[in-house]
């Protein structure tokens, strides 16, 4: 919410000021008002709930870090923009959704490498039996692994995770301490080939075509709202820095609009990796068995309602998915 009624503010107030102090302004703006929330929600509920035993001093430097990084790609994005409002006045919205695209694609493949261990601590796995069976089972989903690591997630949560992440050259398996202290190794191989499922089905590409598109709209509707309302607003025109709340205010609105959509879309991808899973591995009572603990660990609720899955849902309720694996 204050990522629309900020900017809002600002554009009403159109402080006289060079785009990246502007930037930086509204950055640090957002922070303000969002921290005491964020701390609430990331920091002291975790804690209530037993979810995290993370003491503030390392809950606060992750943050800061992630903050920094939020505001470099900020500022980095910002410049990016006006420089094609300048170089493309008619069609800006199309090159910028274009090239924040090829930006994503560049960070999928730099996460593993630049910013995770920014976070995370990843050792290569020294459990030789299960990375042979982990890299076998990638070999004959048909995606290869560069390896097997263990992911350094308990010094901060107790929920239990998965990954394949990175593509091409620095595609890896990342398994959770947490994950690999008490699951089986069945109930690992069937978790993983569900990760190898989005892979095989290139829900990766899929979801960056879906999300150029989601770009365009969004851009193009920014494009159209600084064309309807910088006359009535004072600006010189769509390359005016202080219309930038206009940009936000526009690409944050149609984002909302579209995530139900996405949510839904993504929900498709998770069951359909499910399945995947259960076809490679024929592990289907180790899928329920992982889907059950896995709920229980992270906490995730059963049965929500609806309405809930619609609105916030990127995967299927735990209970869906074992119902689905006992009807196969």
């Amino acid at each position: 919410m204050w990522g629309l009624v900020l900017p809002a503010v600002a554009l009403w107030l159109r402080p006289p000021l060079p785009l990246w102090l502007y930037v930086l302004a509204l950055v640090l703006a957002y922070e303000v008002v969002a921290l005491p929330v964020t701390w609430y929600r990331t920091f002291v509920l975790e804690r209530r709930y037993e979810l995290s035993a993370e003491p503030f001093s390392a809950w606060l430097r992750d943050h800061v870090k992630a903050t920094a990084i939020a505001l470099g790609l900020a500022l980095f994005v910002a410049q990016g923009l006006y420089v094609l409002i300048e170089w493309r006045p008619a069609d800006w919205w199309l090159w910028a959704a274009v090239s924040m695209t090829a930006a994503t694609i560049v960070l999928a493949r730099l996460a593993p490498i630049a910013l995770l261990p920014l976070f995370y601590t990843f050792t290569p796995l020294d459990r030789p039996d299960l990375v042979a069976r982990l890299v076998a089972l990638s070999k004959r989903a048909g995606v290869p692994v560069l390896g097997v690591f263990e992911w350094g997630l308990g010094a901060k949560t107790r929920r239990a995770n998965a990954a394949l992440v990175g593509a091409g050259s620095t595609r890896r398996i990342l398994l959770s301490d947490t994950l690999l202290a008490s699951y089986t190794e069945d109930e690992i191989e069937v978790i993983l080939a569900h990760e190898l499922g989005h892979h095989v089905h290139h829900d990766i590409p899929k979801g960056l075509l879906l999300e150029f598109v989601v770009l365009l709209l969004s851009f193009g509707a920014a494009a159209a709202a600084l064309d309807a309302l910088s006359p009535a607003l004072g600006l010189a025109g769509a390359h005016d820095v202080a219309g930038l709340p206009v940009v936000i205010v526009a690409v944050g609105a149609v984002s909302l609009i579209l995530t139900p959509f996405l949510h839904a879309v993504s929900r498709l991808n998770e069951r359909r990796a499910d399945r995947f899973a259960l076809n490679l591995t024929a592990q289907h009572e180790p899928f329920i068995s992982a889907m059950r603990r896995l709920g229980a660990q992270n906490l995730s609720e059963e049965n929500p309602s609806r309405l809930a899955v619609w609105l916030f849902h990127t995967h299927p309720p735990i209970n869906a998915r074992i119902r689905a694996a006992q009807q196969r």
